[in-house]
């Protein structure tokens, strides 16, 4: 126990000359038995130092030993002791479930009677077994992770990197694979997790914090949490609008970062600060409540503060049109692919400036509902209404009027980021000058002047999310689609993409949003959670989770209240404990 798992000693690394070091100066340990997580901004390095740790990259300087072996002599009997799950789903879609482990246990050599155990053992510890004969491309997301995590465990290593295996998957899966780690580091596996959700990290008994290559901490979450002991607080009973209170608070200088929590308003103080006073952030009547730091609040800390609560693409965007009655419409939509029905009886009416927060486990619906309300697929039943056009019979004009950001990177990876913007622009309809002011505009407001040349494929996550925004609101839509538009990025860019968000609303803007990431629906006005097809709830954020609090449950977080939701679901169609 004593022996470090990993031994990292002075490394750098460096992708090509002349270009900044990917990590530099990195000194670490991780032992065994225990789960490390890896955090930091998206290019900080942590999908480098994965690589590294695994033997796929050589260090330019320094050394990594993994239980005594070096990553750049003893690649072959370091192979024998890792199991590496990448960042992106690194299957073959169109094998199944059993296929695809066959072919890992011929990679590892795992044959006979125990490959017959690994497969037994894996299926069951993963719950795939009643799913072996499908195709893996048909695997719901937390489906797809679970068969990573099992063709990475073949052969029980000794030794799991997991690069972000929780992204885009749902809160119910989370936690199965927050489970199925805690079982192998319990019996002395040593595990890093890279991960973009802060509330795992702090679940973690170390962690490594990245930033720009370097490792700004190493240790315990709690010590780190400990630094912002006293700096947070949460603003309750805003009688106003919560989104305007964030942004006022974000521009004070005593302020250093902030979020919207259901109806209240979390802030983190820079260190010596005094708070403010409500009325000082346009809370008149509210309360400012010392509240716990999160580890999150200290990871925001160590790298700055975040972004603050200014957005430019709000103020170039001119104020939506008034509308009467509802911007957006859902009634009875319902999607049947065969026997198979993905959407039944859909149905919800969204209004002029507000977010609408479509929530669920992955293969729920939600992804089927979306695209149905952006006109990308055909109810079987029902229709949709976008800015007062009907999507059956005015499709075109409906798509006019609203901007949208798909889930997967939906832009063409083959042009660069500036035959992106023109294309879509004129997809939209701008031309001429107007298109050029357009397109001028959007790489000011996201910074892209420095990765206009590069190819959509090679740009940072960051960047990529930045540039499908930019091509999504172009047009200035009254209405703006987002299927989890910040899947995989790092805290700070989601800060920046919902100071857009916010900003865009008090324009007027109607938001229709899908996420996973739970402190992000607390935006949301309200939230519909589908399941199994069928919208079971819709109601503001604070109002689901009053609607589970319970002596066991007193004060539940939105996390909570999906599972629990969920749960009661299932009870009342006799098919839940």
């Amino acid at each position: 126990m004593n022996e470090a798992a990993v031994a990292i000693d002075g490394l750098k690394y460096v992708f090509s000359p002349g270009r900044p070091a990917a990590l530099d100066a990195v000194t670490a340990a991780i032992r065994p038995g225990r789960l490390t997580g890896l955090v930091g901004p998206d290019g900080a390095g942590k999908t480098t130092l994965l690589r590294l740790i695994a033997g796929l990259l050589l260090p330019a300087k320094g050394s990594i030993r993994v239980f005594g072996l070096d990553t750049a002599d003893d690649t072959g009997p370091l192979h024998e002791i890792i199991g590496y799950m990448p960042q992106r789903f690194g299957l073959y879609e169109d094998l199944t479930v059993r296929q695809n482990l066959t072919l890992y246990a011929d990679l590892c050599d795992v044959t006979g009677e125990a490959r017959k155990v690994a497969f037994g053992r894996l299926l069951a510890f993963t719950g795939l077994a009643p799913f072996e004969r499908r195709l893996a491309g048909r695997l719901s997301g937390g489906m797809k992770q679970k068969l990573g995590l099992a063709c990475a465990l073949i052969r029980k290593p000794r030794l799991l990197l997991l690069d972000e295996p929780s992204v885009g998957v749902d809160p119910v899966s989370r936690r199965e694979l927050w489970r199925m780690v805690q079982e192998l580091v319990a019996d002395e596996t040593a595990v890093v997790w890279a991960s973009a959700y802060l509330d795992e990290a702090e679940r973690c008994d170390e962690v490594l914090l990245l930033n720009e290559g370097k490792l700004l901490f190493c240790g315990k979450p709690a010590e780190l949490t400990g630094r912002v002991a006293g700096r947070s607080f949460q603003l309750r009973g805003i009688a106003g609008n919560r989104r305007r209170v964030l942004a006022a608070g974000l521009q004070r200088p005593e302020v250093q970062d902030g979020i919207v929590q259901g109806q209240s308003v979390r802030l983190v103080l820079r260190e010596g600060a005094s708070p403010p006073a409500p009325g000082e952030l346009g809370a008149e009547g509210a309360e400012l409540v010392p509240v716990d730091p999160r580890f999150e609040d200290a990871f925001v800390d160590v790298l700055g503060g975040g972004p603050g609560g200014r957005s430019k693409l709000a103020e170039a965007m001119a104020e939506a049109a008034p509308s009467e009655g509802p911007t957006v419409e859902a009634k009875g939509l319902t999607k049947r692919f065969g026997d198979f029905t993905a959407a039944s009886e859909i149905t919800f009416s969204i209004r002029r400036g507000e977010i609408f927060g479509l929530l669920g486990p992955n293969g729920a619906g939600k992804s089927t509902t979306f695209k149905m309300m952006c006109g990308l697929l055909r109810p079987t039943v029902g229709r949709g209404k976008v800015a007062g056009f009907d999507l059956r019979k005015a499709p075109g004009a409906a798509r006019a009027r609203l901007g949208y950001m798909a889930q997967k990177f939906s832009l063409y990876e083959d042009l660069s980021s500036r035959q992106n913007l023109d294309f879509f622009s004129s997809v939209y309809g701008l031309s001429g000058r107007r298109q050029r002011q357009a397109v001028e505009r959007m790489i000011e407001i996201f910074g892209l002047e420095p990765h206009l040349r590069d190819s959509a494929r090679e740009l940072p996550l960051g960047f990529k999310q930045r540039l499908a925004l930019a091509c999504a609101v172009m047009h200035e839509p009254a209405v703006l689609f987002l299927d989890e538009p910040t899947s995989g990025v790092d805290p700070l860019t989601r800060r920046e993409f919902w100071t857009h968000i916010n900003g865009l609303v008090e324009h007027g803007v109607t938001i229709l949003v899908t996420t996973h990431f739970m402190d992000e629906a607390e935006y949301c006005d309200r939230i519909g959670l589908i399941y199994r097809g069928e919208l079971i709830a819709t109601d503001a954020p604070d109002a689901l989770k009053a609607s589970v609090r319970s002596g066991e449950l007193p004060d539940p977080t939105l996390e909570d209240a999906f599972i629990e939701l969920l749960r009661r679901w299932d009870v009342r169609r006799g098919e839940g404990p």
